[in-house]
């Protein structure tokens, strides 16, 4: 599920992060009320939230 975040721009990295984000927040939420099934995938998300902040600060920086 790894996406080329390299040919993103900032508002799209930025967009990307707030979708992640809230993906993040009903994972957890889902879990506490043993609903989610694949808990493993609250782990890929924080991985790729991690991975868009990466390429977010790069970019912010140039």
């Amino acid at each position: 599920m790894k996406e080329n975040f390299a040919s993103l721009s900032v508002d799209q990295l930025k967009e990307k992060l707030s979708d992640l984000s809230r993906e993040r927040f009903n994972f957890a939420f889902q879990k506490a009320t043993g609903q989610l099934e694949n808990v493993a995938r609250i782990r890929m998300v924080r991985r790729e939230i991690a991975r868009v902040l990466t390429f977010l600060k790069q970019k912010e920086k140039k």
